[in-house]
Protein backbone atom coordinates (compact mmCIF):
# COMPACT_ATOMS: atom_id res chain seq x y z
CA UNK A 1 0.00 0.00 0.00
CA UNK A 2 1.47 3.85 -0.80
CA UNK A 3 0.27 6.86 -0.02
CA UNK A 4 2.00 9.71 -1.33
CA UNK A 5 2.97 12.52 0.95
CA UNK A 6 2.19 16.42 -0.90
CA UNK A 7 3.87 19.35 0.08
CA UNK A 8 5.16 18.06 3.31
CA UNK A 9 1.73 17.27 4.41
CA UNK A 10 1.90 14.45 6.79
CA UNK A 11 -1.15 14.84 8.36
CA UNK A 12 -3.28 14.55 5.37
CA UNK A 13 -1.18 12.02 3.92
CA UNK A 14 -1.63 9.80 7.31
CA UNK A 15 -5.46 10.43 7.34
CA UNK A 16 -5.26 8.83 3.66
CA UNK A 17 -3.47 6.06 4.52
CA UNK A 18 -6.16 5.37 7.74
CA UNK A 19 -8.78 5.45 5.02
CA UNK A 20 -7.47 2.94 2.85
CA UNK A 21 -6.68 0.61 5.94
CA UNK A 22 -10.24 0.96 7.10
CA UNK A 23 -11.86 0.14 3.46
CA UNK A 24 -9.01 -2.83 3.45
CA UNK A 25 -10.63 -4.05 6.80
CA UNK A 26 -7.10 -4.22 8.26
CA UNK A 27 -8.34 -2.74 11.63
CA UNK A 28 -11.23 -4.79 11.33
CA UNK A 29 -8.67 -7.89 11.04
CA UNK A 30 -6.46 -6.74 13.79
CA UNK A 31 -9.38 -6.66 16.43
CA UNK A 32 -10.35 -9.96 14.80
CA UNK A 33 -7.05 -11.79 15.58
CA UNK A 34 -6.60 -10.23 18.85
CA UNK A 35 -8.32 -13.26 20.51
CA UNK A 36 -8.92 -17.16 19.30
CA UNK A 37 -12.65 -17.63 18.22
CA UNK A 38 -14.43 -20.54 18.38
CA UNK A 39 -15.49 -22.08 15.16
CA UNK A 40 -19.06 -22.25 16.03
CA UNK A 41 -18.63 -18.46 17.11
CA UNK A 42 -17.11 -18.03 13.72
CA UNK A 43 -20.14 -19.91 11.79
CA UNK A 44 -22.11 -17.60 13.70
CA UNK A 45 -20.88 -14.14 13.42
CA UNK A 46 -19.93 -15.06 9.04
CA UNK A 47 -24.18 -15.60 9.23
CA UNK A 48 -24.96 -12.87 10.75
CA UNK A 49 -22.13 -11.14 8.15
CA UNK A 50 -23.98 -12.34 5.13
CA UNK A 51 -27.62 -11.95 6.71
CA UNK A 52 -26.42 -7.73 6.79
CA UNK A 53 -25.14 -7.65 3.27
CA UNK A 54 -27.95 -9.36 1.75
CA UNK A 55 -30.41 -7.17 3.40
CA UNK A 56 -28.25 -4.14 2.18
CA UNK A 57 -28.15 -5.14 -1.18
CA UNK A 58 -31.73 -5.62 -1.09
CA UNK A 59 -32.50 -2.51 0.12
CA UNK A 60 -30.37 -0.58 -2.32
CA UNK A 61 -32.19 -2.80 -5.01
CA UNK A 62 -35.76 -1.77 -4.03
CA UNK A 63 -34.20 2.26 -3.77
CA UNK A 64 -33.31 1.92 -7.07
CA UNK A 65 -36.51 0.51 -8.32
CA UNK A 66 -38.19 3.25 -6.69
CA UNK A 67 -39.59 1.25 -4.27
CA UNK A 68 -38.14 3.25 -0.97
CA UNK A 69 -37.01 6.86 -1.05
CA UNK A 70 -33.59 7.26 -1.87
CA UNK A 71 -31.32 8.36 0.97
CA UNK A 72 -30.58 12.01 1.09
CA UNK A 73 -27.36 13.21 0.10
CA UNK A 74 -25.30 15.01 2.98
CA UNK A 75 -24.67 18.95 2.72
CA UNK A 76 -20.85 19.04 3.71
CA UNK A 77 -19.62 22.62 4.56
CA UNK A 78 -16.54 23.90 2.62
Amino acid sequence: MQVIVRDNNVEQALRALKRKLQREGVFREMRARRSYEKPSERRVREAAEAVRRHAKLKKKHLQREGLLPMPKKAVRPR
